[in-house]
Protein backbone atom coordinates (compact mmCIF):
# COMPACT_ATOMS: atom_id res chain seq x y z
CA UNK A 1 0.00 0.00 0.00
CA UNK A 2 1.20 3.83 -0.72
CA UNK A 3 2.51 5.80 2.24
CA UNK A 4 -0.46 8.35 0.89
CA UNK A 5 -3.09 5.65 1.81
CA UNK A 6 -1.94 4.25 5.19
CA UNK A 7 -4.27 4.64 7.69
CA UNK A 8 -3.09 6.72 11.13
CA UNK A 9 -2.45 4.62 14.05
CA UNK A 10 -4.70 5.02 16.88
CA UNK A 11 -2.82 7.35 18.97
CA UNK A 12 -2.86 9.69 16.48
CA UNK A 13 -6.63 9.32 15.59
CA UNK A 14 -7.17 10.30 18.74
CA UNK A 15 -8.83 13.91 18.58
CA UNK A 16 -9.28 14.34 22.30
CA UNK A 17 -5.58 13.80 23.35
CA UNK A 18 -4.56 16.19 19.88
CA UNK A 19 -6.60 18.80 21.21
CA UNK A 20 -5.29 18.52 24.98
CA UNK A 21 -1.86 18.48 23.43
CA UNK A 22 -2.40 21.83 21.39
CA UNK A 23 -4.20 23.10 24.51
CA UNK A 24 -1.35 22.50 26.05
CA UNK A 25 1.49 23.91 24.14
CA UNK A 26 -0.59 27.09 23.54
CA UNK A 27 -0.45 27.23 27.31
CA UNK A 28 3.72 27.24 27.49
CA UNK A 29 3.53 29.68 24.27
CA UNK A 30 1.86 32.03 26.26
CA UNK A 31 3.83 31.71 29.27
CA UNK A 32 6.65 33.94 29.17
CA UNK A 33 3.41 37.05 28.45
CA UNK A 34 1.47 35.54 31.37
CA UNK A 35 4.56 35.60 33.76
CA UNK A 36 4.57 39.08 32.66
CA UNK A 37 0.71 40.18 33.51
CA UNK A 38 1.06 38.10 37.02
CA UNK A 39 2.87 40.68 38.64
CA UNK A 40 0.54 43.34 38.41
CA UNK A 41 -2.82 41.92 37.00
CA UNK A 42 -5.33 39.62 39.18
CA UNK A 43 -5.45 36.42 38.10
CA UNK A 44 -8.90 36.51 37.45
CA UNK A 45 -7.65 38.70 34.41
CA UNK A 46 -4.77 36.63 33.61
CA UNK A 47 -7.05 33.70 33.36
CA UNK A 48 -9.15 36.00 31.37
CA UNK A 49 -6.93 36.65 28.58
CA UNK A 50 -5.82 32.95 28.18
CA UNK A 51 -9.14 32.01 27.03
CA UNK A 52 -9.71 35.11 24.91
CA UNK A 53 -6.30 33.24 23.23
CA UNK A 54 -8.53 29.96 23.08
CA UNK A 55 -11.47 31.59 21.24
CA UNK A 56 -9.35 33.54 19.10
CA UNK A 57 -7.85 30.47 17.88
CA UNK A 58 -10.79 28.38 17.11
CA UNK A 59 -13.02 31.20 15.80
CA UNK A 60 -11.62 33.85 14.71
CA UNK A 61 -10.95 34.08 11.01
CA UNK A 62 -11.73 36.25 7.43
CA UNK A 63 -14.98 34.14 7.71
CA UNK A 64 -16.18 33.94 11.05
CA UNK A 65 -14.96 37.31 12.40
CA UNK A 66 -16.05 37.80 16.42
CA UNK A 67 -17.50 41.10 17.96
CA UNK A 68 -17.09 41.38 21.49
CA UNK A 69 -20.03 39.98 22.77
CA UNK A 70 -19.36 37.15 20.42
CA UNK A 71 -16.29 36.43 21.92
CA UNK A 72 -17.36 36.57 25.52
CA UNK A 73 -20.17 33.50 25.15
CA UNK A 74 -17.30 31.51 24.22
CA UNK A 75 -15.61 32.38 27.28
CA UNK A 76 -16.67 29.24 29.20
CA UNK A 77 -15.13 26.61 28.17
CA UNK A 78 -14.71 25.10 24.77
CA UNK A 79 -18.40 24.04 23.87
CA UNK A 80 -19.25 27.03 21.50
CA UNK A 81 -22.39 27.74 23.62
CA UNK A 82 -22.40 29.68 26.99
CA UNK A 83 -25.73 30.20 29.06
CA UNK A 84 -24.09 33.60 30.30
CA UNK A 85 -22.85 35.55 27.41
CA UNK A 86 -23.10 38.78 28.83
CA UNK A 87 -20.72 37.74 32.24
CA UNK A 88 -18.37 36.73 29.46
CA UNK A 89 -18.18 39.57 28.18
CA UNK A 90 -18.21 41.74 30.94
CA UNK A 91 -14.98 40.05 32.16
CA UNK A 92 -13.32 40.96 28.56
CA UNK A 93 -14.21 44.48 29.24
CA UNK A 94 -12.32 44.37 32.93
CA UNK A 95 -9.38 43.04 31.32
CA UNK A 96 -9.16 45.48 28.65
CA UNK A 97 -9.97 48.82 30.77
CA UNK A 98 -8.26 47.53 33.71
CA UNK A 99 -5.82 50.81 35.08
CA UNK A 100 -3.19 47.91 36.19
CA UNK A 101 -1.78 47.89 32.74
CA UNK A 102 -1.01 49.54 29.28
CA UNK A 103 0.06 49.26 26.04
CA UNK A 104 3.75 50.26 27.83
CA UNK A 105 3.74 46.47 29.12
CA UNK A 106 2.84 45.23 25.74
CA UNK A 107 5.71 47.29 23.82
CA UNK A 108 8.30 46.41 26.66
CA UNK A 109 7.53 42.56 26.39
CA UNK A 110 8.17 43.09 22.75
CA UNK A 111 10.94 44.28 22.66
CA UNK A 112 12.26 42.61 25.34
CA UNK A 113 11.52 38.97 23.42
CA UNK A 114 13.19 40.66 20.41
CA UNK A 115 16.31 41.44 22.19
CA UNK A 116 16.90 38.23 23.42
CA UNK A 117 16.91 37.12 20.10
CA UNK A 118 19.43 39.69 18.71
CA UNK A 119 21.44 38.66 21.57
CA UNK A 120 20.83 34.79 20.57
CA UNK A 121 22.01 35.66 16.79
CA UNK A 122 25.07 38.43 17.80
CA UNK A 123 26.20 34.89 20.12
CA UNK A 124 26.31 32.17 17.09
CA UNK A 125 27.74 35.13 14.75
CA UNK A 126 24.96 35.25 12.43
CA UNK A 127 23.86 38.48 10.40
CA UNK A 128 20.84 39.86 12.52
CA UNK A 129 18.01 41.61 10.01
CA UNK A 130 15.54 44.86 10.89
CA UNK A 131 12.77 43.95 8.35
CA UNK A 132 10.54 47.03 7.91
CA UNK A 133 7.47 47.80 5.73
CA UNK A 134 4.08 49.18 5.77
CA UNK A 135 0.70 48.21 5.38
CA UNK A 136 -2.78 49.64 5.66
CA UNK A 137 -5.97 48.73 7.76
CA UNK A 138 -9.20 48.90 5.49
CA UNK A 139 -12.41 49.79 7.15
CA UNK A 140 -14.65 51.04 4.05
CA UNK A 141 -18.46 51.25 5.68
CA UNK A 142 -16.70 53.00 9.01
CA UNK A 143 -17.08 57.01 9.04
CA UNK A 144 -16.66 57.46 13.17
CA UNK A 145 -14.48 55.54 14.36
CA UNK A 146 -11.28 56.94 15.85
CA UNK A 147 -8.32 57.72 13.91
CA UNK A 148 -9.92 57.19 10.64
CA UNK A 149 -7.93 58.90 7.69
CA UNK A 150 -7.45 58.13 3.75
CA UNK A 151 -6.01 54.74 2.74
CA UNK A 152 -5.21 53.46 -0.71
CA UNK A 153 -7.39 50.26 -1.26
CA UNK A 154 -5.74 47.07 -2.33
CA UNK A 155 -8.87 45.42 -2.33
CA UNK A 156 -10.25 47.54 -4.91
CA UNK A 157 -7.21 47.43 -7.05
CA UNK A 158 -7.65 43.89 -6.79
CA UNK A 159 -11.05 43.57 -7.93
CA UNK A 160 -10.56 45.93 -10.75
CA UNK A 161 -8.29 43.66 -12.22
CA UNK A 162 -9.43 42.10 -15.75
CA UNK A 163 -9.25 38.21 -16.03
CA UNK A 164 -8.88 37.20 -19.89
CA UNK A 165 -11.72 35.68 -21.54
CA UNK A 166 -14.32 36.63 -18.72
CA UNK A 167 -14.68 40.37 -18.35
CA UNK A 168 -12.33 43.67 -18.81
CA UNK A 169 -12.39 46.76 -16.59
CA UNK A 170 -10.29 49.98 -17.98
CA UNK A 171 -7.31 50.56 -15.36
CA UNK A 172 -7.90 52.99 -12.96
CA UNK A 173 -7.43 56.52 -13.11
CA UNK A 174 -6.26 57.14 -9.71
CA UNK A 175 -6.02 55.09 -7.19
CA UNK A 176 -9.28 54.40 -4.93
CA UNK A 177 -9.41 55.35 -1.44
CA UNK A 178 -11.23 54.08 1.63
CA UNK A 179 -11.69 55.34 5.42
CA UNK A 180 -8.75 53.21 7.69
CA UNK A 181 -5.47 53.16 9.48
CA UNK A 182 -1.81 52.80 8.31
CA UNK A 183 -0.12 50.19 10.12
CA UNK A 184 4.04 50.06 10.03
CA UNK A 185 5.88 47.10 11.63
CA UNK A 186 9.19 46.26 11.98
CA UNK A 187 10.93 42.29 12.32
CA UNK A 188 13.75 40.77 14.04
CA UNK A 189 15.05 37.82 12.13
CA UNK A 190 18.10 36.25 10.77
CA UNK A 191 18.70 34.65 7.47
CA UNK A 192 16.73 31.19 8.67
CA UNK A 193 14.38 30.50 11.56
CA UNK A 194 11.40 32.20 13.13
CA UNK A 195 11.44 35.91 13.43
CA UNK A 196 10.42 37.80 16.29
CA UNK A 197 8.28 41.11 16.26
CA UNK A 198 10.09 44.42 17.66
CA UNK A 199 7.45 47.13 16.58
CA UNK A 200 4.26 47.32 15.53
CA UNK A 201 2.31 50.77 15.21
CA UNK A 202 -1.03 52.12 14.04
CA UNK A 203 -1.63 55.53 13.06
CA UNK A 204 -3.18 58.12 11.60
CA UNK A 205 -2.56 61.39 9.07
CA UNK A 206 -6.01 63.16 10.11
CA UNK A 207 -7.85 64.44 13.66
CA UNK A 208 -6.16 64.78 16.94
CA UNK A 209 -3.49 62.16 17.05
CA UNK A 210 -2.74 62.70 13.19
CA UNK A 211 1.16 62.25 11.99
CA UNK A 212 3.20 62.00 8.45
CA UNK A 213 4.45 58.97 7.19
CA UNK A 214 8.11 59.85 7.35
CA UNK A 215 7.80 61.39 10.61
CA UNK A 216 6.57 57.71 12.16
CA UNK A 217 9.08 55.55 10.34
CA UNK A 218 11.33 57.87 11.17
CA UNK A 219 10.33 57.69 15.20
CA UNK A 220 10.63 53.77 15.15
CA UNK A 221 13.85 53.41 13.65
CA UNK A 222 15.25 55.78 16.39
CA UNK A 223 13.91 53.60 19.01
CA UNK A 224 15.73 50.64 17.17
CA UNK A 225 19.08 52.48 16.66
CA UNK A 226 18.82 53.33 20.38
CA UNK A 227 18.42 50.21 21.62
CA UNK A 228 20.50 48.00 19.24
CA UNK A 229 22.86 50.40 17.53
CA UNK A 230 24.67 49.48 14.26
CA UNK A 231 24.00 45.51 14.85
CA UNK A 232 21.39 45.19 12.84
CA UNK A 233 20.85 45.34 8.97
CA UNK A 234 17.30 47.35 8.25
CA UNK A 235 15.71 45.69 4.64
CA UNK A 236 12.98 48.16 3.24
CA UNK A 237 11.43 47.77 0.10
CA UNK A 238 10.58 50.20 -2.74
CA UNK A 239 8.28 52.33 -0.84
CA UNK A 240 11.27 53.94 1.17
CA UNK A 241 13.48 54.21 -2.09
CA UNK A 242 14.07 58.00 -1.50
CA UNK A 243 16.91 61.03 -1.14
CA UNK A 244 15.96 61.70 1.60
CA UNK A 245 15.56 58.45 3.58
CA UNK A 246 18.96 57.49 2.78
CA UNK A 247 20.18 60.57 4.04
CA UNK A 248 18.36 60.17 7.36
CA UNK A 249 20.32 56.84 7.29
CA UNK A 250 23.32 58.27 7.05
CA UNK A 251 22.70 60.16 9.75
CA UNK A 252 22.17 57.66 12.44
CA UNK A 253 24.87 55.13 10.67
CA UNK A 254 23.06 52.16 10.07
CA UNK A 255 23.45 49.70 7.31
CA UNK A 256 21.05 49.19 4.83
CA UNK A 257 19.25 47.41 2.14
CA UNK A 258 16.59 48.94 0.03
CA UNK A 259 15.42 47.72 -3.10
CA UNK A 260 15.10 50.77 -5.43
CA UNK A 261 13.27 51.81 -8.17
CA UNK A 262 14.75 51.86 -11.79
CA UNK A 263 14.05 55.45 -13.21
CA UNK A 264 15.96 57.11 -10.38
CA UNK A 265 19.11 58.81 -11.33
CA UNK A 266 22.61 57.30 -9.61
CA UNK A 267 26.00 58.44 -10.37
CA UNK A 268 28.10 55.55 -11.87
CA UNK A 269 31.84 54.47 -11.62
CA UNK A 270 32.56 57.56 -14.02
CA UNK A 271 30.97 59.84 -13.04
CA UNK A 272 28.11 60.11 -15.09
CA UNK A 273 24.38 60.96 -13.66
CA UNK A 274 21.71 57.56 -15.48
CA UNK A 275 18.84 56.19 -14.67
CA UNK A 276 19.65 53.07 -12.22
CA UNK A 277 18.28 50.79 -15.39
CA UNK A 278 20.95 52.54 -17.55
CA UNK A 279 23.74 52.00 -15.80
CA UNK A 280 23.56 48.47 -16.01
CA UNK A 281 22.10 47.99 -19.54
CA UNK A 282 24.01 45.59 -21.05
CA UNK A 283 26.45 44.49 -18.48
CA UNK A 284 26.82 40.82 -18.99
CA UNK A 285 25.74 39.21 -15.51
CA UNK A 286 28.60 38.06 -13.20
CA UNK A 287 26.81 34.97 -11.37
CA UNK A 288 24.88 32.48 -12.12
CA UNK A 289 22.60 30.39 -9.22
CA UNK A 290 19.42 28.10 -8.34
CA UNK A 291 17.53 29.42 -5.67
CA UNK A 292 15.27 27.49 -3.93
CA UNK A 293 11.59 29.45 -3.47
CA UNK A 294 10.13 28.57 -0.43
CA UNK A 295 6.36 29.87 -1.88
CA UNK A 296 6.38 27.67 -4.91
CA UNK A 297 8.56 24.47 -4.06
CA UNK A 298 10.82 25.22 -7.25
CA UNK A 299 14.29 26.13 -7.95
CA UNK A 300 14.67 28.87 -10.15
CA UNK A 301 17.60 30.28 -12.13
CA UNK A 302 19.07 34.18 -11.14
CA UNK A 303 21.58 35.70 -12.09
CA UNK A 304 23.55 39.09 -10.77
CA UNK A 305 25.68 41.67 -11.37
CA UNK A 306 27.28 44.15 -9.03
CA UNK A 307 28.88 47.65 -9.23
CA UNK A 308 29.56 50.93 -7.02
CA UNK A 309 27.59 53.80 -7.39
CA UNK A 310 26.67 57.21 -6.05
CA UNK A 311 23.96 59.19 -5.16
CA UNK A 312 23.57 62.60 -4.57
CA UNK A 313 21.93 62.66 -0.87
CA UNK A 314 24.64 60.28 0.33
CA UNK A 315 27.99 61.20 1.07
CA UNK A 316 29.73 57.67 1.09
CA UNK A 317 29.49 54.84 -2.20
CA UNK A 318 26.92 52.56 -2.39
CA UNK A 319 26.81 49.45 -4.05
CA UNK A 320 23.85 48.16 -6.60
CA UNK A 321 23.09 44.40 -7.28
CA UNK A 322 20.48 43.70 -9.91
CA UNK A 323 19.01 40.53 -9.70
CA UNK A 324 17.02 38.61 -12.62
CA UNK A 325 14.69 35.85 -11.18
CA UNK A 326 12.20 34.38 -14.33
CA UNK A 327 12.77 37.28 -16.02
CA UNK A 328 12.18 40.03 -13.91
CA UNK A 329 14.78 42.68 -12.88
CA UNK A 330 15.15 44.38 -9.51
CA UNK A 331 17.86 46.83 -8.40
CA UNK A 332 19.31 46.48 -4.45
CA UNK A 333 21.02 49.61 -2.80
CA UNK A 334 22.83 48.72 -0.02
CA UNK A 335 26.15 50.56 1.70
CA UNK A 336 27.37 47.18 2.89
CA UNK A 337 30.73 46.54 0.61
CA UNK A 338 29.69 44.58 -2.46
CA UNK A 339 33.08 43.25 -4.14
CA UNK A 340 33.24 39.64 -4.71
CA UNK A 341 30.34 37.39 -5.58
CA UNK A 342 29.68 36.21 -1.85
CA UNK A 343 28.78 39.62 -0.78
CA UNK A 344 26.66 39.92 -3.94
CA UNK A 345 24.80 36.64 -2.92
CA UNK A 346 24.45 37.64 1.24
CA UNK A 347 22.89 40.71 -0.25
CA UNK A 348 20.36 39.32 -2.18
CA UNK A 349 19.64 36.45 0.38
CA UNK A 350 18.74 39.43 2.89
CA UNK A 351 16.56 41.12 0.70
CA UNK A 352 14.49 37.56 0.45
CA UNK A 353 13.76 37.44 3.85
CA UNK A 354 11.64 40.45 3.37
CA UNK A 355 8.26 37.97 2.91
CA UNK A 356 8.61 37.62 6.67
CA UNK A 357 6.92 40.53 7.21
CA UNK A 358 4.27 40.11 4.47
CA UNK A 359 3.74 36.85 5.82
CA UNK A 360 2.66 38.84 9.43
CA UNK A 361 0.60 41.36 7.87
CA UNK A 362 -1.21 38.79 6.02
CA UNK A 363 -1.58 36.52 8.99
CA UNK A 364 -3.33 39.76 10.87
CA UNK A 365 -5.93 40.44 8.21
CA UNK A 366 -7.01 37.34 6.36
CA UNK A 367 -6.31 34.82 9.86
CA UNK A 368 -7.91 37.11 12.46
CA UNK A 369 -9.92 39.26 10.90
CA UNK A 370 -8.34 42.27 11.88
CA UNK A 371 -9.65 45.56 11.60
CA UNK A 372 -7.54 47.89 13.25
CA UNK A 373 -7.60 49.42 16.68
CA UNK A 374 -10.60 50.37 18.43
CA UNK A 375 -9.18 53.66 20.25
CA UNK A 376 -6.32 55.43 19.88
CA UNK A 377 -6.83 58.13 22.98
CA UNK A 378 -5.71 56.63 26.16
CA UNK A 379 -3.08 53.66 26.57
CA UNK A 380 -5.30 51.54 28.54
CA UNK A 381 -7.43 51.03 25.39
CA UNK A 382 -4.09 49.69 23.33
CA UNK A 383 -3.39 46.28 24.27
CA UNK A 384 -2.03 45.41 21.04
CA UNK A 385 -2.44 41.63 21.03
CA UNK A 386 -6.16 42.24 22.04
CA UNK A 387 -8.19 44.86 20.88
CA UNK A 388 -8.37 44.45 17.23
CA UNK A 389 -12.38 44.65 15.93
CA UNK A 390 -13.09 41.67 13.61
CA UNK A 391 -15.69 41.14 10.59
CA UNK A 392 -19.30 40.59 12.24
CA UNK A 393 -19.87 37.13 12.42
CA UNK A 394 -23.08 35.61 10.01
CA UNK A 395 -24.05 33.88 13.13
CA UNK A 396 -27.73 34.63 13.16
CA UNK A 397 -27.69 33.23 9.73
CA UNK A 398 -26.08 30.12 9.31
CA UNK A 399 -24.55 29.68 13.08
CA UNK A 400 -21.23 28.97 14.29
CA UNK A 401 -19.91 25.39 13.46
CA UNK A 402 -18.01 24.44 16.78
CA UNK A 403 -14.13 22.98 16.07
CA UNK A 404 -11.82 21.66 18.93
CA UNK A 405 -8.86 23.83 19.51
CA UNK A 406 -6.98 21.45 17.66
CA UNK A 407 -9.26 21.96 14.62
CA UNK A 408 -8.89 25.25 14.54
CA UNK A 409 -4.94 24.93 15.49
CA UNK A 410 -4.39 22.42 12.39
CA UNK A 411 -6.36 24.86 10.08
CA UNK A 412 -4.12 27.87 11.05
CA UNK A 413 -0.64 25.87 10.64
CA UNK A 414 0.27 25.66 14.40
CA UNK A 415 0.87 28.63 16.82
CA UNK A 416 1.68 31.07 13.80
CA UNK A 417 -1.84 32.04 13.95
CA UNK A 418 -1.06 33.67 17.20
CA UNK A 419 1.83 35.94 15.84
CA UNK A 420 -0.85 39.03 15.39
CA UNK A 421 -2.35 38.20 19.15
CA UNK A 422 0.19 39.35 20.82
CA UNK A 423 2.93 39.51 17.54
CA UNK A 424 4.84 36.62 17.70
CA UNK A 425 5.67 33.26 16.09
CA UNK A 426 5.55 29.99 16.93
CA UNK A 427 6.47 26.28 15.39
CA UNK A 428 3.58 24.53 13.57
CA UNK A 429 2.54 21.26 14.75
CA UNK A 430 1.41 18.11 12.79
CA UNK A 431 -1.87 18.29 10.57
CA UNK A 432 -3.37 14.80 10.87
CA UNK A 433 -5.25 14.90 13.45
CA UNK A 434 -8.89 14.49 12.90
CA UNK A 435 -12.31 14.49 14.76
CA UNK A 436 -15.63 16.62 16.56
CA UNK A 437 -14.38 15.86 20.28
CA UNK A 438 -13.64 18.69 22.38
CA UNK A 439 -10.52 19.27 24.21
CA UNK A 440 -9.99 19.41 28.29
CA UNK A 441 -9.69 22.92 29.76
CA UNK A 442 -5.67 23.45 30.37
CA UNK A 443 -4.94 23.99 33.93
CA UNK A 444 -4.18 27.93 33.56
CA UNK A 445 -7.85 28.12 32.03
CA UNK A 446 -9.71 25.86 34.30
Amino acid sequence: MQSKYDILQENEQDPQKASQEIARELELFLLPLLQVLDTFLDKRLVRTLVQCCVAIVRFRNNKQGLLLSELGSYMDGYQGLSVSAAAGTKRISNLIRSIKWSVFHIDQYLAEEADKEVKRLKDLGKRVLCIWDGSVVEKPESSRAEGLCPVVSSKAKRLNRSRKGHVFNMPAVRPILVTGMHWTGALIAGLEGIPKIALMSWWTTKGDYATKTRKQEEEMIRTCVRKWGDILIHIFDRGYASGPWIQFLQTLKVKFVIRWIKKHNFFDMKGEEKKLWQIGRGKKYLAHKLIFDVHTGEKMPCDIWWTSVWHASYAYPLYCVKVRVKQKVCYLITNEPVKTETQAWEIVFLYKRRWQIETSFRYGKCELAMEGRTALSGDRAQPRFLLFKSKKSKVGRRGMTSDTLGQAWNRKRGSQLLQLIFFDFGKPVRRDFVGENLPQAPSMIG
